[in-house]
């Protein structure tokens, strides 16, 4: 048996890998950060390099 320990941001449009012990858990899905996993609220993507998401 496999433990996963990253997964994708759960940001649809977001392209990060998060590691599960340091996710922003929100409905147990993982985020990279607070923007991602409050929906972007303030419009602004997650700010990780190379990541465009904004929705």
């Amino acid at each position: 048996m496999t433990n996963v320990t990253q997964m994708k941001c759960a940001c649809e449009s977001c392209l990060c890998i998060v590691s599960l012990s340091s996710a922003v858990m929100k409905d147990d899905k993982p985020y990279c950060g607070e923007a991602c996993a409050n929906g972007h609220q303030d419009g602004k993507g997650c700010g990780h390099t190379g990541c465009g998401c904004d929705k």
